[in-house]
């Protein structure tokens, strides 16, 4: 009976994680397009519902939720569903979406070249654990294990790009020292310059359609062959106005007015941001942005010194944390007490920014690139990423959670090579960081050099 209350709640929650994927998916991501396959939502659903999961696990874990053998099921059949849903279902789906896109293809090719990229898609990454000290085929070819060992290099590989991006950018967007100062008087010369610009163009065009008018009208009476010959030879109209060196001259206003139309954009974004950075909100991000430069710098700091000494953290911040409050700083408290609901605080914190997170970049990502046609295709893709990104988070969260908390995540996974996963991220973090850096570097000395030119 225990056993069968424990299955009714994860299947509740479940049913909840899907119906908010369900929202998710109808009043953000497809708010502007027509939903045409409705099989593309249930996929999408499915996969949120799944890897959320895997989360609520981890929390059931350290309050102690469900019987510990309910909960060692629930994770194999959890990461059993995910796994073939990243591996079969929505790889599967993508090659046939592409493919059936294709007009010339038969229905017969369809199936066929489905079938061949979904075993090129699967020879791929099994091929992935080659260069990578991942388990060896003694563990079984079609176990957890493998497809969690495979899956996890690309989602740890993804998650230390986001992760890397936003620890430079979010500072970057966020503190008013990176906010260049804008005057109302800058942009409304700029906003002249573009209307004068914009007068002269015209200005160009008329006189070009009034000479090409004017000569086609002294010429009409010739043969349509003889007024392509004479328009290359004849290059001036009796008004003494050069056709070829009109449009000349149009491209270069035309080019100009584009780059004083995208400074004063610029320019106005930039104010709009002065203006935020005045309110409380602004201020209060602001704070936050001096807070992540600082832990930036930490983690890049710390990331090199991982990688040079090949070191991996032994203890959780939370038991480390406790331990010199206690041993340093001489404060007699619960150990086990505190650790338990620190814990618990700490990853309900990073299971609600990583779902956050990974939501709104998903959703500036679909906004950008998606189209009517292609837009059923992006969210099987999106929903590729989502599920290997969770199950990549699932294996590094781990490393924060204490020692008696991580046991029924080393038997589910199983002889992972959780050390190599870490150093991974910590090079892909450091690589995507100072990445990050060097091109937020270039386009702000560039927009600096735009400004001189135009000033």
């Amino acid at each position: 009976m225990a056993f069968l209350g424990d299955c009714c709640i994860v299947f509740v929650s479940q049913m909840l994680f899907f119906a908010g994927g369900w929202l998710f998916f109808n009043k953000q991501l497809f708010k502007h397009y027509e939903i045409r396959h409705i099989s593309v939502q249930l996929i999408f659903s499915a996969t949120f519902a799944l890897s959320v999961t895997m989360f609520e696990l981890i929390i059931f874990e350290i309050i102690g939720v469900l019987e510990s053998s309910s909960r060692y099921f629930h994770w194999r059949l959890g990461l059993t569903l995910l796994l073939f849903m990243v591996t079969a279902v929505i790889p599967l789906y993508i090659c046939y979406s592409v493919i059936h896109s294709i007009s010339f293809f038969s229905d017969r090719w369809v199936k066929i070249l489905t079938t061949f990229c979904w075993f090129v898609f699967l020879y791929g990454l099994w091929r992935i654990g080659e260069p990578f000290p991942l388990l060896s085929t003694s563990h079984g070819i079609f176990t957890i294990e493998q497809g969690v060992s495979r899956i996890s290099v690309i989602g740890v590989t993804v998650m230390a790009i986001l992760s890397g991006f936003g620890a430079v950018n979010y500072p970057y967007t966020s503190m008013t020292y990176f906010i260049k100062p804008v005057s109302r008087s800058d942009i409304v010369c700029l906003e002249r310059r573009l209307a004068l610009t914009v007068d002269m163009l015209t200005a160009k065009k008329r006189r070009i359609a009034m000479a090409a008018y004017n000569y086609n009208k002294q010429h009409h009476t010739k043969p349509r062959i003889w007024e392509m010959l004479a328009s290359a030879v004849h290059r001036t109209t009796n008004n003494g106005d050069d056709i070829n060196q009109l449009k000349q001259e149009v491209y270069g206003l035309e080019e100009l007015l584009r780059s004083v139309f995208l400074e004063l954009n610029s320019l106005k974004n930039m104010e709009e941001r002065q203006r935020w950075s005045q309110t409380l909100q602004g201020k209060y991000f602001n704070v936050l942005g001096h807070f992540f430069s600082v832990y930036c710098v930490y983690k890049i700091f710390m990331c090199c010194i991982n990688i040079i000494f090949d070191r991996v953290g032994r203890k959780d911040p939370v038991t480390r944390g406790l331990e010199i409050a206690v041993h340093w700083c001489g404060f007699d408290i619960d150990l086990a007490f505190w650790n338990q609901h620190v814990s618990f605080l700490l990853v309900g914190c990073i299971v609600v920014t990583s779902i956050r997170g990974l939501l709104l970049t998903l959703t500036k990502f679909f906004y950008r690139v998606s189209s009517s046609k292609s837009s059923n295709i992006i969210v099987l893709i999106l929903g590729q990423i989502m599920g290997m990104y969770f199950c990549s988070s699932v294996l590094l969260m781990r490393m924060n959670m204490p020692a008696e908390y991580r046991v029924i995540i080393t038997e589910v996974l199983g002889n992972l090579h959780f050390n190599f996963y870490h150093r991974w991220f910590d090079v892909i973090f450091l690589v995507s960081a100072l990445t990050t850096i060097i091109v937020l570097y270039i386009s702000r000395k560039a927009v600096c050099t735009d400004d001189s030119d135009l000033n």
